[in-house]
């Protein structure tokens, strides 16, 4: 018949409670106590956190960058993400610049054909506009939500390669508005940052942490409210990936204020690393660092913790996009040359869990709400995922609050030789897996391995709700 789990505390955003999940099929049949255990698997959650899937809404999967490929593809990737306890990730399409939406969106179709081993969705980021005053283009996006495609992503950052203009920022705003769409936004003031990189080239000053240094919290604090106040002219939602530090988080928090669509997400690197602790300028190995945002000093982590409480940060994902250090060597003289990106799809929970919940920072309901409602609601697709309820997929996080895990490459699932927190010894990890009712992990008996079939992850389809603004 079914899988019941009994003996646990269902976790959700708003209560924890001793219940029984019982699932039929890919979806969620029944919650309540006491459960009949008649003709179902029974699975013992005695001593576990019962909680949806996780959902990381920033990742980049097989994606070209920097003269190379990100290391984890759909493969892989997936199933580091199910080994950590995220049942669902929203990746990304790349608009070549003089391509098509249309085309973006079969390049990354087929990348993930036949790989993807969780549910995936996807982000269209427009890089250009075709058409008289980008008609062409800005058609394309209604084709996009039609599909199940309901975010559109915007870089002010990386000239000549991804960066945009604020006349294409605005008209694409303007039609995401009619649609109820929601804009990503890479909020950085590129044009400023390409000057500071420059200069610092001429001077030699070309190590991995002359990245953090050239890019100053300030530029990203700019873009923040510059794209923010631009959404707010146009009625757009808007939600800007990875803000990193408190100058970018007092310029969200001020247009919320004053009524603003505006949502924003952290990543777990800017909570627990920063520039003084792993990017003194001491080493090459420091590149295992080098992402953008970069990292900030580390007085910005309390202020971006403090956010989470608070709401003023809705998410937590990772920004995944990861290299390995054969990769990172392209910029081996160079910091300009260093792919951007590090590894952590596998870690994120594990992260938020030990530094936020075991520290007293955030509570578990906040911890489900951050890493996975949250993510259902912004993202259009809370009518299937991010909670436990009857109806709803059954994406399912059996959680061990006392398990004890030391993070390491050598036994990570993700495809680089590194680890961003290499040793790291932490309490909290997925115990079992559940992804649309199949046990895809089982860290208590196979730790560490995806125990469900390659290819058997479905692309979910989005609703168009303005990150929930519309709701």
């Amino acid at each position: 018949m079914g899988t019941l789990i009994k003996n646990g505390t269902v976790v959700s955003a708003e209560q924890s409670a001793r219940l029984d999940v019982l699932m039929e099929g890919e979806s969620i049949a029944a919650v309540g106590a006491g459960l009949s255990e008649a003709g179902h698997t029974v699975v013992d959650a005695t001593g576990l956190l019962v909680m949806p899937g996780g959902i990381d809404v920033h990742t980049h999967l097989d994606m070209p960058f920097g003269g190379t490929t990100s290391a984890d593809d759909y493969t892989t990737g997936t199933q580091a993400a199910a080994v950590g306890g995220t049942t669902t990730v929203i990746d990304f399409a790349l608009q070549n610049q003089s391509g098509t939406l249309n085309e973006a969106l079969q390049t990354w179709l087929k990348k993930s054909d036949g790989k993807a081993c969780v549910d995936f969705s996807l982000h269209m980021a427009v890089t250009n506009l075709h058409g008289e005053g980008g008609a062409e283009t800005l058609k394309e996006m209604e084709e996009m939500t039609k599909f199940g495609i309901s975010s559109f992503k915007l870089f002010m950052a990386y000239p000549n390669v991804l960066m945009i203009n604020d006349e294409l920022m605005f008209r694409v705003m303007e039609k995401a508005a009619a649609l109820d769409a929601l804009c990503l936004i890479h909020a950085e003031n590129g044009s400023a940052i390409d000057v500071v990189v420059a200069r610092m080239a001429a001077e030699g000053k070309t190590a991995p942490h002359f990245h953090a240094l050239s890019r100053d919290p300030k530029a990203e604090a700019e873009a923040t409210h510059r794209a923010i106040a631009l959404a707010d002219m146009t009625g757009a939602a808007v939600y800007i990936v990875h803000l990193s530090n408190e100058f970018a988080l007092d310029a969200l928090k001020h247009m919320q204020a004053r009524g603003a669509k505006a949502l924003a997400e952290t990543c777990t690197q800017y909570l627990v690393l920063s520039i003084d602790d792993q990017m003194p300028g001491k080493s090459w190995d420091e590149a295992k660092f080098v992402f953008t945002p970069p990292l900030r000093e580390k007085w910005h982590q309390e202020p971006l913790w403090n956010a989470l409480q608070d709401g003023s940060i809705k998410v937590v994902s990772t920004d995944h996009c990861p290299f390995t250090m054969e990769q990172k060597a392209l910029g081996k003289d160079d910091f300009r040359k260093i792919p951007n990106g590090g590894p952590g799809v596998e870690n994120r929970m594990q992260i938020l869990w030990h530094f936020g919940v075991n520290s007293g920072r955030i509570t578990q309901e906040q911890f489900v709400e951050l890493s996975c409602t949250n993510p259902a609601k912004i993202f259009g697709m809370g009518a299937k995922k991010g909670s436990i309820a009857e109806g709803l997929d059954a994406d399912i996080v059996l959680w061990d609050p006392n398990a004890e895990y030391t993070i390491q490459a050598a036994t990570q699932c993700m495809a680089t030789d590194y680890s961003m927190f290499e040793g790291w010894k932490i309490k909290g990890n997925a115990a079992k897996v559940f992804s649309r009712g199949e046990m895809v992990v089982d860290n208590q008996t196979q730790p560490g391995k995806f125990l469900g079939a390659t290819g058997r992850g479905r692309f979910v389809k989005r609703e168009c709700n303005a990150g929930g603004f519309a709701a």
